[in-house]
């Protein structure tokens, strides 16, 4: 059973991968989410491919091209000592085979 989408939740491109942003408020068909590096996005429900163990999992087949972008640019603002290994991980361009 899907677990509901809960402000505070982390959303993640791919399970496993880096966090991406977090929700910030839900609604009846909606919920509003922070992306890293480029701010507040409300989403509806039916771009969720899943939720659990406290994550939301994005459906990108199911996202306007606006937020796909904003996806694609999380960690570009990140003090390279902080930074992730790979820039591109939990990126939609990280998402797709090889």
């Amino acid at each position: 059973m899907q677990e509901r989408i809960e402000v505070g939740q982390m959303v993640f491109v791919v399970d496993g991968g880096v966090g991406v942003g977090a929700v910030r408020e839900t609604r009846r068909d909606e919920f509003v989410i922070n992306i890293q590096n480029a701010g507040d996005f409300v989403l509806p429900v039916s771009a969720v491919r899943d939720v659990h163990s406290g994550k939301v999992l994005l459906d990108l087949q199911r996202l306007d091209d606006n937020v796909l972008e904003a996806l694609r640019h999380v960690h570009d603002a990140e003090s390279p000592e902080y930074a992730v290994v790979d820039p591109h991980d939990g990126t939609p361009d990280a998402s797709r085979p090889h």
